[in-house]
């Protein structure tokens, strides 16, 4: 899933709303955003879901408990960056003095990530999955 491969942007908003479903249907009616898709989770949440406006995309979700593997649980808002080189990315960041907070790992759904604190304490994940690629 190499981004270098859709020429689409590579940096995506990302949040969390206490109530997705609505959200989504919200986000739908009072800004025009899409369905590109969604995966549903446990009790009517979401675990990930995709929404297009025009060329751009925003990734979101159910916010949830804290889970000191998952800094994206309780995270409201942050940004991923789909990036082509991920480990010497992640290894650039770490010489930086950037706080990992999820270390450079595969995911189930076949891509290589890590998420990261800036010097503000903002978070941000960059990996390899594209959501340019499941258009």
């Amino acid at each position: 899933m190499a981004h270098q491969k859709s020429g689409g942007p590579n940096i995506f908003p990302c949040f969390r709303y206490a109530d997705a479903p609505t959200a989504i249907e919200w986000l739908n009616k009072a800004f025009g955003f899409e369905k590109q898709f969604v995966v549903p989770g446990e009790n009517n949440t979401v675990a990930h879901a995709q929404l297009r406006l025009g060329a751009g995309v925003i990734m979101m979700g159910s916010g949830g408990q804290p889970d000191p593997g998952n800094p994206w649980a309780t995270e409201r808002y942050g940004t991923y960056v789909v990036v082509p080189d991920i480990d010497a990315h992640c290894a650039r960041a770490k010489a930086a003095g950037a706080k990992i907070e999820r270390p450079l790992a595969d995911t189930e759904y076949g891509a290589r990530e890590y998420s990261a604190r800036d010097c503000d304490g903002h978070l941000w994940s960059f990996g390899t999955y594209d959501p340019y690629a499941e258009s």
